[in-house]
């Protein structure tokens, strides 16, 4: 990475940091996904119950694999039934997610279809962990938004082969309006919003990458 780029990643992950903290949203950054790994095992106990919601970040940053290891009880939706998981999920030691998009202001975004991930990262799991590459920093909340519209939902989208409008555009149909605008298709994915602000309790931890991971 050329050293320039290199120090305004810095000191946005540095600017992220601090406003995390100041809202009471602990924070650690590690380098690549192989150290992600390794900071994930430090806040997990052999034998914890966990579960995650659909993440490309946490396949593609190793982290579940780890999940799979067999040194955890891992509640999996593709091997359990989902309904059964999404219950059971909310008694779990430990909640595994990322997050559509994290602000310099400290603020966590998440957009959900189902309601199950941003449910369990509100309330339920006595932990949670938010994995997250460097690209999912965004400078406010106006951008979170927009990363999810123009970005996040349309990648998702062509994924998951919804064949909603953002997958076929490249961008949601209702990207110029407010954080609900949208479409009206019965296999919408963006149907509940959540922006968690400040942490009253001391459940979630969150782990920057500097890396780009998912979407």
């Amino acid at each position: 990475m050329d050293r320039n780029v290199q120090f305004v990643q810095q000191a946005q992950v540095e600017r992220t940091m601090k406003a995390l903290a100041k809202n009471r949203i602990p924070s650690v950054y590690v380098p690549n996904r192989q150290e992600a790994v390794k900071a994930v095992e430090s806040l997990l106990a052999p034998g914890d119950v966990i579960s995650c919601g659909g993440s490309v970040t946490l396949a593609e940053s190793g982290v579940r694999d780890l999940m799979k290891s067999g040194a955890y009880e891992f509640l999996d939706r593709e091997e359990l039934p989902p309904e059964e998981v999404y219950r059971r999920t909310f008694s779990a030691d430990v909640f595994l997610t990322s997050a559509n998009a994290i602000t310099e202001e400290g603020e966590l975004y998440n957009v959900d279809g189902n309601g199950n991930r941003v449910a369990a990262l509100i309330f339920g799991p006595k932990r949670v962990i938010v994995v997250a590459g460097v690209n999912k920093i965004v400078p406010n909340l106006q951008a979170a938004i927009s990363r999810v519209k123009c970005l996040a939902a349309p990648a998702n989208g062509v994924r998951l082969e919804t064949h909603t409008p953002c997958s076929r555009l490249g961008r949601c149909s209702g990207w110029e309006g407010g954080m609900t605008a949208g479409c009206a298709s019965e296999r919408r994915m963006c149907c509940q919003y959540v922006v968690t602000g400040y942490q009253r309790t001391d459940r979630i931890r969150v782990v920057l990458v500097g890396e780009d991971l998912g979407y």
